[in-house]
């Protein structure tokens, strides 16, 4: 079994900055693409950023110029810049990974709480 744990959400100011970390556990024998989802109250659940085993990147056009995505071995980060209250939202880490026993298939962390004051 794989597990995806998330950390570094909190409370931050409009304008403010925050770094969330995603790190993959597990029999893992491949990680090809990680990303990051987030889901506001009320609303459904939006891509925002990924990342492929290659190194390159996208990003959703509402965080484009202000949100960084990079990755090592087993992290993926995120680096949240110029935040505004729009972005307030429980973020997930999302993973396709190869396990030792099992094909290719996605993974997803718990979320942790982004919350943006104006």
């Amino acid at each position: 079994q794989v597990v995806l744990v998330e950390s570094g959400g909190g409370l931050v100011q409009a304008g403010g900055s925050l770094r969330l970390s995603c790190t993959a556990s597990g029999s893992i024998s491949a990680i090809y693409v990680m990303g990051w989802y987030r889901q506001a109250p009320g609303k459904q659940r939006e891509w925002v950023a990924v990342s492929s085993s290659g190194g390159s990147t996208n990003y959703a056009d509402s965080v484009k110029g202000r949100f960084t995505i990079s990755r090592d071995k087993t992290t993926v980060y995120l680096q949240m810049n110029s935040l505004h209250p729009e972005d307030t939202a429980v973020y997930y880490c999302n993973a396709h990974i190869k396990t030792f026993g099992s094909p290719p298939e996605d993974y997803w962390g718990q979320g942790t709480q982004v919350t943006v004051s104006s």
